[in-house]
């Protein structure tokens, strides 16, 4: 079974950065508790403090349905709707990559 890797880049309304990181902490104390779960990073940009990116990846698709079906996720959904300017979410698979045990 493939390794589930999202790469999700979104850009937050004015003045909702610190909202937004604080919204993500029960999903990164979440994924820590998630064997399934390989790595979950948020990154932000250097260029645009509005601009953050995730990278994720899963051991598989049941690993992935489980992190999406946690409290945590089911509460993140619309704190998330109400910061996002906009997002674009690509989900796909691990094809190399060191430190992923791949």
């Amino acid at each position: 079974m493939s390794q589930v890797a999202i790469l999700a880049r979104v850009t937050v309304r004015e003045g909702k950065a610190g909202q937004y990181l604080a919204a993500l902490e029960p999903l990164l104390e979440q994924a820590r508790k998630e064997p399934g779960t390989l790595l979950y990073a948020v990154h932000r940009s250097a260029d645009d403090p509005q601009v953050f990116w995730t990278t994720e990846v899963y051991a598989d698709d049941a690993a992935f349905a489980a992190h999406r079906a946690t409290e945590a996720h089911a509460a993140a959904e619309p704190v998330f709707t109400e910061l996002i300017a906009a997002a674009d979410v690509t989900i796909g698979e691990t094809v190399m990559a060191t430190g992923l045990d791949r």
